[in-house]
C-alpha cells in the first residue's frame, strides 16, 4: 500500500509517523506528494494531493477519510475500518470530520514537516 501525504504539513508528517508505528507488517510505503515524480507515478494533480491524503492499493485509490480507513486496515492487518467506513452514516460523519481536520491542519500540533527534514527530495513550491 502507498500513502501519499502533504510533506509540508507538520500535522500530516506526524500522522504518517503514527501510521508507520502501527504498521505491524511493514506494508505501508509513504510518499510526500512534493517528492519528485510522486504525482506522476500515482496520476494525481497537486490540487488533489494538497486537498487530501491518498491511499493506493493496487489499482484502487482512495482519498480523505476512506484513505485513513484503508491505512488503518493495512497497518493493523484488519478490514474493520474499511467496513465501518462503508456504513453510510459512519462514512458521512468520518468525511465531515476528516474535511474539518484537513481544513485546519495547520493549527494542530505536528513535527518538523517531511520537506523540511528532506529538502533535497522535495520539489520547490509552485506558488
Amino acid at each position: 500500500m502507498d500513502l501519499i501525504f502533504d510533506g509540508r504539513c507538520g500535522f500530516c508528517t506526524r500522522a504518517v509517523g503514527w501510521a508507520r508505528k502501527l504498521d505491524r507488517h511493514g506494508c505501508i510505503n509513504t510518499h510526500a506528494y512534493q517528492e519528485r515524480g510522486v504525482l506522476e507515478r500515482f496520476d494525481l494533480t497537486e490540487s488533489q494531493a494538497d486537498a487530501a491524503v491518498w491511499a493506493v492499493v493496487g489499482e484502487r485509490q482512495t482519498a480523505g477519510a476512506a484513505a485513513v480507513a484503508d491505512t488503518l486496515d493495512a497497518a493493523l492487518g484488519t478490514r474493520v475500518f474499511g467496513r465501518l467506513y462503508r456504513i453510510p452514516p459512519v462514512r458521512i460523519l468520518q468525511d465531515r470530520v476528516y474535511q474539518w481536520v484537513a481544513d485546519h491542519r495547520g493549527k494542530f500540533p505536528g513535527v518538523t514537516p517531511w520537506c523540511e527534514q528532506h529538502p533535497e527530495n522535495c520539489e520547490p513550491r509552485t506558488t
